[in-house]
């Protein structure tokens, strides 16, 4: 089993690869699964799209807005406390760690919504002009 490294954490990739050599058997097994997955697709869209917005563009401007500025407030924070020289205490620490949480949580919902799109769950409609 492959994994997939994320900014934050790896998640496994778990690919069905027949280790029968009976091609009747393999092809009926990927048949199986190729419903899986469009079943999974399905399921993905409907549920995706009524969860969301309607998606545009400028959606994805203010996200990457907002996880830019968490970015930056993250390593302003960790500089902040670099200037003093002295070791940071446990309440900076938390305050550094709380900052780069969100500066993560924003990029991978970011990159989530990014994939919903990539892969068919939700459209984006195209700016006026």
């Amino acid at each position: 089993m492959s994994t997939i490294q994320t900014n934050s954490y790896r998640r496994p990739r778990d690919h069905f690869e027949p280790e029968d050599n009976d091609p009747q058997e393999q092809r009926r097994i990927r048949g199986l699964l190729e419903q899986i997955d469009y079943s999974a697709f399905v399921a993905n869209r409907e549920v995706v799209s009524q969860m969301l917005p309607p998606l545009d563009p400028a959606v994805f401007q203010r996200l990457a807005v907002l996880t830019a500025t968490a970015r930056a407030k993250w390593v302003a924070e960790a500089l902040r406390l670099s200037e003093s020289g002295a070791p940071a205490t446990p309440d900076q620490v938390a305050r550094l760690t709380s900052a780069r949480t969100a500066y993560e949580e924003l990029g991978e919902a970011y990159e989530g919504l990014r994939r919903m799109v990539e892969r068919g769950y939700v459209a984006i409609k195209s700016p006026p002009g």
